[in-house]
């Protein structure tokens, strides 16, 4: 007699010693596939980290040497001037090499960057003294725009509901959001919600999985004492999100796409902070992503691609947050599938996320 649906699965191990090598291989020089991500190199470095601190293989993988090296470059990229402080994309803009403090019109702070360089250094456990936390407050007031949104950096034309998300959960950190204008930011998120309930980056724009988790993010994050959602409007999210699990078992980021790695943390997150966790099928999420291992390390988007230190990172966030069922059959594998578990509000495993607000809080 065959055995039951549950009994007969199975997952190959997660391969999680080469998953932290290819990450920590691309902290020390990006491959050519991978030049394009150079400009941002903040980001870069927190998938990597980002990573191996889900992996729990930070103080593994990594010496106290490399780790205060890259505490001291990341602290390098903090810049102030006319519009406050923040973080920067890397040194490749700068006339010096050496870490300028002041910036000009043309080397300021990003607000991605910003974002990505707070939780970095929560992963490292710096101390935050160095942080002009004033300072960014003034920063994220020269970002806002007259609609609520916020431009990536001070008077520039590239605005989304991304930099919306990275200025919340900088002022969430900070414990104090005097630098952002909430209710025209929660005014600009309602105005990309889509008929099908989904997110566009802009108004107008079609729903995508990535900013409908930010959405879901922001708005939940924001200091308010009420949902701006609706009843109605919260579950007609909650249908367009858990209908994009793909039959493969990963999720795809729109309507009638194929499924992507990255999606399974986007639309997995997004449901998580909407409280519909359970509607998630752990179980082919996990075997979509399984198919998605490099064989010498690194998750890629879909099966067959190269991976990278962004589908690899948000992978291994989506099993932090949906590990998959372990049965009789698999238990030898299953401990390489678990995880501690993740913050979904703001992307960081729980004891980093905790870490960052006590750190970085402005003191009462």
């Amino acid at each position: 007699m065959s055995g039951s649906p549950e009994n007969d699965f199975y997952l190959p191990p997660l391969a999680r010693v080469a998953h932290a090598g290819h990450v920590k291989r691309c902290l020390s020089g990006l491959p050519d596939s991978q030049v394009d991500l150079d400009s941002g190199r903040m980001a870069v470095a927190f998938y990597c980290l980002g990573s191996l601190d889900l992996l729990n293989m930070v103080q593994v993988k990594t010496s106290e040497t490399d780790r205060e090296s890259w505490r001291e470059w990341i602290w390098e990229q903090q810049i102030s001037g006319n519009y406050g402080s923040g973080f920067r994309p890397g040194p490749f803009m700068s006339r010096s090499t050496q870490g300028a403090t002041a910036h000009t019109d043309y080397d300021t702070p990003h607000i991605i960057m910003t974002y990505t360089a707070l939780l970095t250094l929560a992963i490292l456990r710096d101390d935050f003294s160095r942080l002009d936390k004033k300072g960014i407050l003034s920063f994220l007031k020269a970002c806002q725009r007259e609609d609520g949104s916020f431009s990536t950096i001070p008077g520039s034309g590239e605005t989304d509901l991304r930099t919306l998300y990275c200025a919340f959960v900088i002022s969430h950190l900070l414990d104090d959001w005097s630098g952002v204008n909430v209710e025209r930011a929660l005014a600009f998120i309602a105005s990309c919600r889509t008929y099908e309930g989904g997110y566009g980056q802009s108004p107008f724009c079609e729903a995508n999985g990535g900013t409908t988790y930010i959405a879901m993010a922001a708005i939940h994050l924001a200091p308010v004492t009420s949902n701006p959602l609706t009843p109605s409007e919260k579950q007609k999210t909650i249908d367009w999100a858990v209908h994009k699990q793909h039959p493969s078992g990963g999720f795809c980021g729109r309507t009638n796409k194929v499924a992507d790695a990255c999606y399974c943390f986007w639309l997995g997150g997004c449901l998580k902070i909407l409280g519909a966790g359970d509607l998630v099928d752990s179980r082919s999420l996990a075997s979509f992503l399984a198919t998605c291992q490099f064989k010498f390390g690194g998750i890629a988007k879909a099966p067959g691609e190269h991976p990278d230190p962004y589908h690899t990172y948000l992978s291994l966030a989506a099993l932090s947050m949906f590990p998959p069922p372990i049965s009789a059959t698999e238990k030898s594998n299953g401990s390489s599938w678990t995880f501690d578990p993740l913050d979904p509000l703001i992307n960081a495993r729980e004891e980093t996320a905790k870490w960052a607000r006590s750190y970085i809080a402005i003191p009462r």
